[in-house]
């Protein structure tokens, strides 16, 4: 048997024995033979009930450790369903934690994995055209009968290209370091005022280039606490791309109200809106919907959802009920959500 190959119970027995060997022969000589033979008796039905405990428990132990085997070599095992109370139940109900906690993590590396893998696809993808493009131009730019005129065209071209590549991966770093937890936010008191004015700044010039006006109204002592760095950031990429599907003349607003819970942010636009079918998928990475700018990555609108994610907030996109145009809507809240 298992039980007596194990040096652990050759100890325990052969103490035991000796134990009830001296106490046999303790009582033999103190109150005579015949007591003697009681306690022995006794000794041997006690240490016989101790057998069949520890044979049980012994199996107990080693079924557990067949089946964590099994487990580990990837099949569905429920261990230790026969399990009563005491001290293996309270080992077997640790034991399933734990191995639902591995399962757990096993998922969740797995679809890490495939986020990471559907990424790569997509960066190469994405990567791809452009430098397909460049490629093609700098052969167009090697010919000797270009024209002034052809080749600052090209060069102009080229130039867009390059600064879409740098954007993207630009962009592609910022998610990186948000999805790796490597990123140490602040987490500061600002004005709302003073996030709209930094957002505005950088869009200031292509707004007018393109005719179009900006209007904002922020509810006064507004404020949130956060970033406003990277704040700033992910309410620039969202009037961006407003100001990207906005046609010359129109016009895009933003509106900050504020409340007990939480600090929101409306950012709207006068153009076409958004399509029904693109609602669901407007901030996946690397999505482009049926309006979007032939120049448009898709990565922007991915970045500030991560970004306003990070800080404790959220954000959706409706389309106007009455009028054109469609309506980004961000809340940052001032607890937990």
């Amino acid at each position: 048997m298992k039980i007596l190959r194990n040096p652990e119970w050759k100890m325990e027995w052969i103490l035991l024995g000796i134990i009830a060997v001296c106490g046999v022969g303790a009582v033999g000589f103190w109150q005579g033979w015949k007591s003697a033979l009681g306690t022995g008796l006794v000794c041997l039905a006690m240490m016989f009930v101790l057998a069949v405990a520890s044979i049980r428990r012994s199996g107990f132990i080693s079924l557990m450790g067949e089946q964590i085997d099994q487990i580990l070599h990837g099949e569905e095992v429920s261990l230790m369903e026969d399990c009563g109370e005491g001290d293996l139940a309270v080992l077997s109900t640790q034991v399933k934690k734990m191995v639902r906690c591995l399962h757990e993590q096993q998922d969740n590396l797995q679809k890490e994995k495939d986020l990471m893998a559907d990424s790569m696809a997509d960066i190469s993808h994405q990567m791809k055209t452009p430098l397909t493009s460049i490629h093609l131009i700098l052969s167009f730019l090697q010919e000797k009968d270009l024209s002034y005129a052809r080749r600052r065209q090209l060069v102009k071209k080229l130039t867009i290209l390059t600064d879409r590549m740098d954007w993207m991966v630009y962009a592609l770093l910022r998610m990186a370091k948000l999805e790796a937890g490597t990123v140490t936010l602040q987490s500061k008191y600002f004005s709302m005022s003073q996030l709209i004015q930094k957002s505005y700044e950088s869009l200031a010039i292509p707004m007018e280039l393109r005719g179009i006006s900006f209007h904002s109204h922020v509810a006064e002592g507004a404020c949130m606490v956060g970033d406003i760095a990277w704040m700033t950031e992910a309410v620039t990429n969202v009037m961006k791309n407003c100001m990207e599907h906005t046609p010359e003349g129109g016009e895009v607003s933003v509106k900050v109200e504020e409340n007990a819970l939480y600090t929101v942010i409306f950012v709207e636009d006068t153009g076409t809106g958004i399509e029904e079918e693109d609602l669901p998928h407007i901030f996946e990475r690397f999505y482009r919907g049926k309006n979007a700018d032939e120049n448009s990555v898709g990565i922007g609108l991915a970045l500030s959802k991560q970004i306003i994610l990070s800080q404790n907030g959220t954000i959706k996109v409706y389309n106007k009920r009455r009028e054109h145009g469609a309506v980004f809507e961000i809340r940052c809240y001032k607890g937990s959500v």
